[in-house]
């Protein structure tokens, strides 16, 4: 099929931009490219081992432009950890049990004006559970913890919020890691409670973040990631955008034939190459 219209560009991060703290090669400049052409975009991503301001410093050092927001509008950096942070104030939650890295713990708990008064009352349960990307935490006790949470006995179920459930990452060594997409389903498993995906590929992230940019009504809009799934699947194939995956990050030969997965409607080497076939010769 050929490429449709393209007015504004969903960038995944980790994978995609970059890999550890390493810029993918010619990403930088392809950024860079979007902004002199003025193609809108934001940056997506499921990053949870760190808080969104850790994380758009070190974009910044790796040599990545990135423009401050205002009170989320005009943000450009969308974070799963930003979902979960939005998502336990509209909940009204007191008390999560997080495992989650204490620079992420940080900026949930700044939406939670009572929590480091609950976190440190032990007559207080836990109210729900909340998972990212966390490996040293990811423990027996930890995971028990959350799993007697959830199953406690509660008047009405007890939330269970991950930031995303990739089943795997890369990791800067280059080789593939367990993402929290196992230890997510385990406790799904075990606690016969369903969770709550807050960032990739849920439609609700992808509409907020979609609601903070100004784009025609004609066209549509591509998302670019390294995962056919945590990035390209069900929010993005919903939605009805131009779904490219790249082969770069974690990607392996055969992602994009999976079976049980929905095709990406374009297969690039990497961004900057798709970067190169979107502008042509401007």
């Amino acid at each position: 099929m050929p490429r449709p219209q393209i007015v504004a560009l969903l960038i995944d991060l980790s994978g995609t931009l970059h890999i550890g703290s390493d810029p993918v090669p010619r990403a930088v400049s392809a950024v860079q490219k979007l902004r002199q052409l003025n193609i809108p975009f934001r940056f997506c991503t499921n990053t949870s081992k760190e808080s969104t301001n850790d994380l758009k410093d070190r974009l910044r050092r790796m040599g990545f432009e990135v423009r401050p927001g205002n009170n989320g509008e005009q943000e450009e950096v969308w974070t799963s950890i930003g979902a979960v942070k939005r998502a336990l104030t509209s909940k009204g939650l007191k008390k999560p049990y997080f495992i989650l890295t204490e620079s992420a713990i940080q900026e949930c708990a700044s939406a939670l004006p009572f929590y480091s008064q609950a976190s440190n009352d032990d007559t207080q349960s836990y109210d729900s559970v909340v998972v990212g990307l966390a490996p040293e935490r990811f423990t027996y006790d930890t995971l028990n913890t959350a799993f007697r949470t959830l199953v406690s006995p509660s008047p009405s179920p007890v939330p269970f919020l991950a930031t995303h459930r990739a089943k795997y990452i890369r990791s800067p060594d280059g080789e593939l890691s367990l993402g929290p997409g196992p230890f997510v389903t385990a406790l799904e498993h075990a606690s016969g409670v369903n969770v709550e995906v807050l960032g990739k590929p849920s439609t609700e992230f992808f509409q907020t973040v979609v609601s903070s940019m100004q784009i025609p009504d004609s066209g549509r809009i591509a998302i670019i990631g390294d995962d056919i799934e945590a990035d390209l699947g069900d929010g993005a194939v919903e939605l009805g955008f131009w779904r490219v995956l790249v082969k770069t990050g974690k990607y392996r030969p055969g992602d994009e034939s999976k079976p049980g997965v929905v095709p990406a409607d374009e297969v690039q080497d990497s961004f900057a190459a798709f970067v190169d076939s979107l502008v042509g010769g401007q």
